[in-house]
Order: structure tokens, then sequence, then C-alpha cells
């Protein structure tokens, strides 16, 4: 009895009981935690003083004459019917504009996507390449091809298929925004087309749907979201196109950027309040429109 009290009063040397499971992990310190924040700053820097920054000094000065607040440029620009004119050539352009080139894009997409890998990948290559030829190179271009002496015009001119055309009218404005809507809509369209599957178009042949029908019925509605957003970005792209009308036009057709560009840095006089209160006025479209478009979207969504 006496070894078996002395060895329960001994200390046990038992091993210490093993923890399974996962170890929870470390916190971060707090300087890994503000990591992020501290690489986010030279963005928000930037953000700031070329987005946020001309906002704000356009939202002031639209407001400004003289010294004082005033909205004597609103009225201005609501009584003047050039002014009146420039909205409505500028929505002109923006709207047909973007509708051609959504419907070309829309059926060169759909194209697209049933030809093989690599010829996909080259045309998705040149397409990238193309949205970024504007500007003062792409009316160049123009006039080098269609303009009064431009080969394709006089190639046109031997075979009698001139016609009328005229670069630089209304019609020649329509052609030169339409070709660089185009690529920037297929690139926005082509990641789109990953929600239409393909055996889609043999439930519909099978239920007795034809083509028209099945894009009708099937296809459309799925990507009317994809296509009403891509609508609204060809609109706001159109809207703010400068140098490409200018280089061709030069101050000869009256759209809102034209109006825009010649109160700032015109050679007659220089307003810079009144171009802010003009482009306060095209912001304000922009974000009718987009809120439009949100709406629709929204829409379509819940039905």
């Amino acid at each position: 009895m006496t070894d078996l009290a002395l060895s329960s009063d001994r200390p046990s040397h038992t091993a210490a009981p093993v923890h399974t499971g996962s170890v929870p992990a470390a916190h971060p310190s707090a300087w890994r935690r503000r990591l992020p924040l501290l690489l986010l700053l030279p963005f928000g820097l930037v953000f700031t003083l070329f987005q946020l920054a001309p906002i704000a000094w356009v939202a002031i000065n639209a407001f400004q004459a003289g010294g004082d607040w005033s909205l004597v440029h609103f009225r201005e620009i609501l009584g003047s019917p050039w002014y009146h004119q420039s909205f409505t050539n500028s929505l002109d352009l923006a709207f047909w504009s973007s509708l051609a080139g959504l419907i070309i894009a829309t059926l060169g997409t759909a194209a697209l996507r049933r030809v093989p890998g690599r010829l996909q990948n080259a045309v998705v290559a040149f397409t990238t390449m193309a949205s970024n030829f504007s500007g003062v190179p792409l009316a160049f271009a123009f006039i080098v091809l269609l303009g009064m002496n431009g080969a394709l015009t006089l190639l046109l001119q031997q075979l009698g298929l001139a016609g009328q055309f005229n670069l630089y009218s209304r019609g020649g404005l329509l052609v030169l925004y339409t070709y660089f809507q185009v690529p920037l809509a297929v690139l926005l369209l082509y990641p789109a087309f990953d929600a239409v599957r393909d055996d889609w178009r043999d439930a519909a042949a099978l239920l007795g749907a034809g083509p028209v029908r099945y894009w009708l019925r099937v296809v459309l509605p799925v990507l009317s979201p994809a296509l009403l957003g891509t609508f609204i970005i060809l609109l706001a792209n159109a809207l703010g196109a400068y140098a490409s009308t200018y280089a061709l036009m030069t101050s000869n057709y009256n759209l809102v950027t034209i109006q825009i560009a010649g109160l700032v840095a015109g050679d007659i006089f220089l307003e810079p309040q009144l171009a802010a209160a003009l482009s306060l006025l095209l912001m304000a479209l922009l974000l009718l429109v987009t809120a439009v478009n949100q709406w629709l979207v929204a829409r379509s969504r819940h039905v």
C-alpha cells in the first residue's frame, strides 16, 4: 500500500496533449495590412489630379462670371441656336455611328466565334490595334483613301461607283465615326458571347425555331445587358471624339467638342468659363444616358 501511495503522489511524466487540426494563421502585422493602401496611393494621386480636379474645376467655373456666381453661361447656351445645333449634331453622329457600329460588331463577333482559334486570335489582335488607331492619323488615312483625290475615290470614279459621297460632310463623318466604333464594340462584345452556348442552337432547331427566331428569342435576350452597355460606351466615345473630327473638318462642322476646344484654345477669343458650362452640360447628358442604361439593364435582369 505504501508503494502505491508513494507512486500516486509522484508526479507522472505524461506526454503533452497533441492538438489536431490546422493551426490558426498569425495576424499580419500593421505594415502588411497597410501595404495595399500605400501601393494604391500613386493611382489615387493620378486619379485625383487628372480626373477629380478637372471635374471640380469645370463644375466651379461653369457657375462663375466676372468673379461672381452666376447662371449667365447656361442662359447663353440654352438661348443660342448655334449651341443647340452643336448638341444636335453631336447626338446625331453619336447615335447613328453607335447603332451602326453595334450592329456590325454584333454580326462580326458572332461570326468570329465560329472560326478556328488561330484565326480568332489574329482577328482579336488586329481589332485591338485598330481600336487604338484614332485621332489625327485616322483622319489622315481617310483623307488619303476617301478624300477628293483619295486612292479609293479615284478608283471608284473610274468604275463609275463613286456617286455623290463627300468625306467632308455628315456622311463622311458618319463613316469615320463608325470605323472607330466597330473595333471597340467587338472587344466589348467578344467576352459576352461566352454566355451563348452552342447546344442552344440545336435545342432551338429541335423545337422548330429557325435561325432568325433563335437570334430574336434566345441570343439577343441573353446578350441584351452587354448590348446596352456597349451601346452606351460607344455613345460616350462618339460624344467625346474631337481630334479626328477636327483634323478632318477643322471648325466647319458644329460639334460640342469643337466648340469647347475653340473657347479654350481659339485664335479669336477665349472664354474658358463658357467652355466649362458646355462641358458640364455634356457630362450631365452622359450621366443621364448612363443612368437610363443602368435602369434598362436592371429591368432586363428582372424580366
